[in-house]
């Protein structure tokens, strides 16, 4: 399994043969609709659209899940698996093949992957986004993915978990609470599902933030924090910090 971190949300993942695009913010700015003054991300490196890929994987509809200027850059023909709201995004673009998956259901990319789609962030007062299991068909490894922090209760019913992409650093609103949950709760999913590795998602990268949210927004924890909190507990779980744009290697044996 080998993974690259290409900033934010972003991943490359190569498993069974295949490489998938997750949640990919590759050129232009990130904003919420529009709002530049509130909220903008730019990339601080201008990088190549990787190539080859084989599908992309969508966890959200917001535009830092499904970022229209990147969709609008990748191939249409690709296959994209997504969640409800991500669909319909990809459709309105012109995407020819999209899988959409609810919470509990499964897909199968060539007999090599599968994906099967878990309840993931609750995205305003009703909608629940989705997180994904994907695992190798080949070897059976299995990779569970969750970009903001909110872990069902369901994940162990699910079986074994080799590793974790899941926020490790809160990030923090005064009188409203977090935007996404890292430290506790990346600790309560890896005492729930003892995986072999966890990586950090959503901190950041080659970015620069902007806007009248980032004078509030409060960031707390570290990798190396978390190491601290794996260790207290007597958890054998690696963690692993990612370097942007640097494809690394998990290893199982």
């Amino acid at each position: 399994m080998r993974l690259t971190w290409l900033d934010s949300n972003s991943w490359l993942l190569e498993l069974g043969g295949k490489r998938l695009l997750v949640d990919p913010w590759l050129v232009g700015s990130l904003t919420f609709g529009n709002l530049t003054w509130l909220f903008e991300g730019t990339k601080t490196k201008t990088r190549p659209i990787p190539e080859n890929i084989d599908a992309i994987v969508l966890s959200q509809g917001l535009e830092d899940h499904a970022h229209p200027p990147t969709l609008k850059a990748l191939d249409r023909s690709l296959p994209v698996i997504a969640s409800p709201n991500a669909a319909k995004v990809v459709r309105e673009l012109g995407y020819q093949t999209i899988v959409t998956l609810s919470h509990g259901e499964k897909y199968t990319l060539d007999s090599s992957v599968a994906i099967e789609a878990v309840p993931g962030s609750p995205v305003g007062p009703t909608a629940i986004e989705n997180g994904y299991i994907l695992e190798d068909l080949a070897t059976g490894h299995r990779l569970y993915y969750e970009p903001h922090g909110y872990h069902s209760p369901e994940l162990k019913t699910k079986g074994s978990i080799d590793v974790i992409l899941t926020p490790i650093i809160d990030l923090k609103l005064p009188l409203l609470g977090p935007v996404i949950k890292g430290q506790k709760s990346a600790l309560e999913v890896c005492e729930l599902l003892h995986p072999r590795v966890i990586i950090p998602t959503a901190a950041g990268g080659d970015i620069r933030f902007e806007g009248l949210l980032m004078s509030v927004l409060r960031a707390e924890g570290s990798v190396e924090t978390f190491r601290d909190l794996l260790k207290s507990k007597s958890l054998d779980t690696r963690a692993i910090d990612p370097i942007p744009w640097e494809p690394f290697t998990v290893e199982f044996a």
